[in-house]
């Protein structure tokens, strides 16, 4: 089914209804139909090709991209706009689009356009009057709808191929799972080339028919006051974002009092930070799971059937199993092992790479999550770690965020990540980078003192560094690749440190 369809049909049964609210203005129904048609038979006259790719910030004019896009029969491309130059350049250069419609607040913030594509700028395009009557393009199931490049942690960005079928199925799923009506309210802080930000925090609020409020950068403060002034029920955001809510000390439980629905995705919420934001406002934070592979959501955790630690039960249609990394042997109710998922909402595969499409499913049909869980006796899921951020300590699987949630119940840290360095004796070491809390000292043997009483000896990192900020990608995720690079390098310069004085 067309993804497009249900959205146009919610669109014109309620033309005044506002439907979206973003940093610059407000949109109602007919406002954001009759701009996504002036879109499309701009598309058109200027003979853009199948591909075309926005660059925008969250707001009604993302929206209205795409639906543009998709009435004119195009596969639409989010381009990452927090990517590094040469990064955003590659995805570009792959997608296939001959188009780019963006904003020039955006191109002045990069600081360069990207080449060997069109630039068009959203603002100056022609809105005036009615757009000539179109009946909108139709799509099948597998028909491509979107290309959602991945943030590139390890290795080039690849484009996930989501179809029309996989958004309709996940849209449909999310609504079937979660009680949302007319009347609630979604607050949106994730951005829209993000796959929790296009389906969680566009599509499904536009096809259900509530009002998604936007805020294009995660400033705190303003959140606060987002919250104060629209009264959201559903909040859908990182662990890091809700760690930042609470800097805001003007911040009251009454700010956060509409909220249905906190959830937190795209990392584990460690216990540190949902202890301190259910004591200080009152709100019990929920997790959430999915990949963008997944189009993306595959499991939530609803508040009567809350659990901690736990992502929630798979969606309707979802199947998922838990197997055995080396055999590929499915596992039991509260045996660990690796996530593997079938589903109307999983991709069909990565764009232009049909080894690594090939290689991301088993022999079953299932897709390879890479990420390492179990099932509880409900069916819920928790998430343990990754199977290659897995350290094994003279024989033992060690996964970072153990380590993780004691560091950060530490009251001086605010954040943690660690990695495994290479060790002859042990095999690997645990060697952790902590970012503190404001006015916190730091004390790296007080921090190895509070994991040893707290952790088995063996899982105390070797060495603690302190970091003003940890390196995030621009969805907020730890990089654990840079870690790594700099846990290496300082055990190089370690090792050869020792060497120079045993020589001397």
């Amino acid at each position: 089914m067309s993804v497009h369809w249900p959205v146009l049909r919610k669109l014109i049964r309620r033309p005044l209804r506002t439907v979206i609210v973003d940093d610059q203005r407000s949109w109602r129904g007919v406002e954001l139909l009759i701009g996504a048609m002036h879109i499309a038979a701009e598309l058109d006259r200027r003979g853009v090709s199948k591909h075309v790719a926005y660059m925008l910030p969250s707001s009604g004019a993302s929206a209205m991209c795409a639906l543009g896009a998709w009435i004119s029969g195009r596969v639409c491309v989010p381009l990452n706009f927090l990517l590094k130059p040469e990064e955003l350049q590659y995805v570009v250069d792959d997608c296939e689009a001959s188009h780019l419609l963006t904003d020039p607040r955006l191109i002045d913030a990069i600081g360069t356009s990207p080449e060997r594509i069109e630039t068009l700028m959203v603002a100056d395009l022609n809105f005036r009057g009615m757009p000539e009557p179109r009946w909108p393009a139709r799509a099948s199931d597998d028909d491509l709808a979107v290309l959602l490049y991945t943030s590139g942690t390890s290795g080039r960005p690849k484009g996930v191929m989501l179809t029309h079928g996989n958004l309709s199925a996940n849209v449909s799923q999310i609504l079937r799972w979660v009680d949302l009506g007319d009347d609630d309210v979604v607050l949106g802080v994730l951005p829209q080339f993000h796959s929790f930000g296009l389906t969680v925090l566009t599509l499904v609020p536009l096809t259900a028919g509530f009002k998604v409020v936007y805020s294009a950068r995660f400033v705190p403060n303003r959140i606060v006051k987002l919250f104060h002034e629209h009264r959201p029920t559903l909040f859908l955001a990182l662990p890091t974002m809700y760690n930042a809510l609470m800097s805001v000390r003007s911040a009251e439980p009454d700010d956060f009092a509409s909220l249905r629905y906190a959830v937190s995705g795209g990392e584990p919420l460690p216990d540190a930070v949902y202890e301190r934001f259910l004591d200080r406002f009152g709100v019990s934070i929920s997790e959430g799971y999915g990949l963008t592979e997944t189009g993306p959501a595959t499991n939530w955790c609803r508040p009567q059937e809350f659990k901690r630690h736990c992502v929630g039960r798979p969606l309707p249609e979802v199947e998922q199993v838990i197997v055995d990394v080396e055999s590929g042997r499915h596992l039991g109710r509260r045996q660990e092992g690796e996530i593997r998922m079938k589903g109307p909402n999983v991709m069909p595969g990565y764009f232009k790479l049909p080894d690594e499409s090939a290689r991301a499913f088993d022999e079953n049909g299932y897709f390879r999550s890479g990420d390492i869980g179990m099932h509880d006796e409900d069916g819920q899921l928790s998430i343990t770690g990754r199977i290659k951020e897995m350290m094994i300590i003279g024989g033992e699987n060690v996964f970072p965020r153990e380590i993780e949630e004691v560091l950060n119940r530490h009251p001086s840290v605010k954040a943690s990540g660690v990695v495994g360095v290479t060790d002859h004796m042990r095999g690997e070491i645990p060697v952790a980078f902590v970012e503190l809390t404001e006015d916190a000292s730091f004390d790296e043997k007080e921090l190895k003192s509070w994991c040893r009483q707290n952790l088995a000896g063996y899982k105390t990192p070797k060495s603690i560094v302190c970091l003003d900020e940890l390196p995030r990608n621009p969805t907020g995720k730890i990089l654990r690749r840079e870690l790594s690079e700099r846990a290496k390098s300082a055990a190089v310069t370690e090792s050869r440190s020792g060497v120079d004085a045993s020589s001397a």
